[in-house]
């Protein structure tokens, strides 16, 4: 039975599954004149290319959308289940 190639390309999406090292870990997250979205240094598909300042954009609205999310269910937690008084004409 033939090996079974260990990186390349099917349907357009990238897979690697060579033993990563940690100068091609760096390496793949930092390289600058890329675009946003680089290869990723393990797995299928693309990552964030951190020498692109999109990228940065992208982390830090993501960011903020989570710390939104854990303050408002920490504010549900807080809230008394009131009934709610409905008026219908």
């Amino acid at each position: 039975m033939a090996d079974k190639p260990q990186s390349g390309e099917l349907f357009g999406i990238p897979y690697n599954f060579e033993r990563p090292s940690l100068g091609r870990m760096f390496s793949s997250y930092w390289q600058p004149g890329e675009g946003m979205l680089v290869e990723k240094p393990f797995g299928i598909g693309y990552t964030l290319n951190l020498a692109n300042w999109r990228s940065w954009v992208v982390l830090l609205v993501a960011g903020g959308l989570i710390y939104q999310e854990t303050q408002s269910a920490k504010a549900a937690e807080g809230a008394e289940d009131e009934p709610v008084e409905v008026l219908v004409d």
